[in-house]
């Protein structure tokens, strides 16, 4: 490659040099146009002409990709689609352990008291968070680094922290969902035996939408589809944030992670109690098949465009 120079009667050489004593040249030389080969490195450009240069290439770079044969092309990620058609990360669901309300017999999903202290874990909750732990160390889940995800509901928290120290993960890694994983609001079943809970699962199989009646005290009372929406917004960042990486979703309840697996896996919605998690239950996502344990009884209950199932 060649550069022309344009010198004013001077030798090329006292030019670099920056030499003085050549103003006695410049009346009695005409131009001379000097052809040079370019050094394999490149020659030091003011600072002004550098930020131009670079300017120029990185407003050109977009278009050499766009008509570049070879260019890789890049999907936009955002609002994903259930049920997905692939998931760039590997994903474990896990069940927080049994809560001192629980222990108690009792349901509790006002997401005003999801920090404290009767929200977390019983001595029992405890014990079966560190089984989570030793699970998902049995099955390497962060042998090779992993991010967890708990809701800040107290039990949740607390079972992502005995994941971590016996995983080996920074806590720097835990990060705290605040809204997204809340434990679905049954409204006016608030404070009823745990066993009521069979009410509003025979209320879901007729309808995603259908609601747990409401309540005077302020607790949200969260359809099935309610809580699809929240739990796919969950997913969607998680597949717009991280690349190729382990996320471990920890849930204070069963239904944001039966719901999400539904969705997941195109299982009808209305059906999502099928895949009910015990206090401290770990499975790993597979979105192409839903464990043979679970399956339901019909497999009429398939549906593609959730929470639109018929």
């Amino acid at each position: 490659m060649y550069i022309g120079f344009y010198l004013q009667n001077c030798p090329l050489s006292s030019f670099i040099r920056g030499n003085t004593n050549h103003s006695h040249h410049l009346k009695k030389k005409k131009k001379k146009k000097i052809m040079f080969t370019l050094p394999s490195s490149p020659p030091l450009h003011p600072p002004h002409l550098r930020r131009r240069r670079h300017l120029l290439l990185s407003m050109a770079a977009p278009i050499f990709l766009l008509f570049h044969p070879n260019a890789t092309h890049v999907h936009a990620r955002g609002l994903i689609q259930m049920p997905p058609s692939r998931l760039i990360n590997r994903y474990y669901l896990v069940r927080a352990g049994q809560s001192e309300y629980e222990k108690l017999g009792v349901l509790n999903t006002n997401p005003v008291s999801k920090t404290s202290v009767d929200s977390g874990l019983s001595a029992e909750g405890a014990l079966q968070s560190a089984k989570s732990a030793l699970e998902l160390q049995r099955k390497g889940a962060c042998d090779g680094g992993c991010w967890i995800w708990p809701s800040i509901t107290q039990r949740s928290y607390q079972a992502a922290e005995i994941i971590a120290s016996l995983n080996g993960v920074d806590r720097s890694r835990i990060v705290p969902e605040y809204s997204f994983l809340d434990a679905r609001g049954l409204g006016a079943y608030e404070g009823k035996s745990l066993d009521s809970i069979a009410e509003v699962y025979k209320s879901d199989t007729i309808s995603p939408n259908n609601k747990p009646p409401a309540f005077g005290d302020g607790t949200p009372n969260e359809s099935v589809a309610d809580v699809f929406v929240r739990v796919t917004q969950l997913m969607s960042i998680l597949e717009t944030q991280y690349f190729g990486d382990t996320i471990i979703i920890v849930s204070p309840d069963s239904d944001n992670l039966t719901i999400l697996q539904a969705g997941l896996t195109g299982l009808d919605l209305r059906r999502h109690m099928d895949l009910s998690f015990g206090p401290g239950e770990v499975r790993l996502v597979d979105p192409m098949s839903i464990p043979t344990y679970k399956q339901p009884a019909s497999a009429v209950y398939k549906c593609a465009n959730p929470p639109k199932c018929t």
